[in-house]
């Protein structure tokens, strides 16, 4: 009788480590969802880590606008033959004279100096009504005229501010929108128009003002 005790005490330890087993296995068998979920995890930090890096990648450089003078341009004294007043442009800019105008260019912007006599000085009322009604036969799509009296270093000069399109590129034919600074000065007979352009988004305030404050009877 306690034979059959033992038996049967050992049959229900082998049921229950069976089931110990079997319960084991099945917790094993959950493992790898739980793992692909880890997984999934780690793909979303690296995406993210990726991000955050480009981010914080240094912004490329950006150029200045078309027609920008440096801020590190040199200047030089223009005298013409003959003298009468003298003016500082921009060094290194191509020159090209006919008559009593001379020009100097680089890449988009332009000074150019003319020079006559008159019998009279100009005024804001002159200069809009005759000047502005001959440049815009000349000037492509001449607009925006603004007529004033300006001081400078030199004395006062008549201003006249107005928009118009650049000559065709001869290699392109690219046509730039400029805006143009026209500086009429006089004294005892004789007149001398400072003109200044560039592209309208360009930031040529302060090389303006350098070339006409230089400008000086001599």
């Amino acid at each position: 009788m306690a034979r059959v005790r033992i038996v049967r005490s050992l049959g229900v330890v082998g049921l229950v480590l069976a089931a110990a087993v079997t319960a084991g296995c099945s917790g094993s068998s959950s493992g790898p969802p739980a793992a692909s979920h880890a997984s999934s995890g780690s793909g979303s930090t690296s995406t993210s880590t990726t991000t955050a890096g480009a981010s914080a990648a240094p912004a490329p450089t950006e150029s200045n606008p078309p027609g920008d003078i440096p801020d590190n341009q040199a200047y030089v004294a223009f005298r013409p033959t003959g003298g009468g007043f003298t003016v500082k442009v921009p060094e290194g800019w191509a020159r090209t004279g006919q008559g009593g105008t001379t020009v100097f260019t680089d890449k988009l912007n332009r000074v150019e100096i003319a020079t006559a006599s008159a019998s009279s000085a100009p005024t804001v009322a002159s200069v809009g009504s005759e000047v502005v009604s001959r440049l815009r036969g000349q000037v492509p799509k001449f607009d925006g005229p603004k007529v004033s009296q300006v001081n400078r270093h030199a004395g006062s000069a008549v201003l006249l501010k107005y928009q118009g399109d650049s000559a065709a590129d001869p290699v392109t034919g690219k046509v730039v929108r400029d805006a143009f600074e026209r500086y009429a000065f006089y004294r005892q007979g004789h007149e001398v128009d400072l003109t200044l352009s560039g592209p309208v988004n360009a930031d040529n305030v302060d090389p303006w003002r350098i070339v006409t404050d230089s400008f000086s009877w001599k």
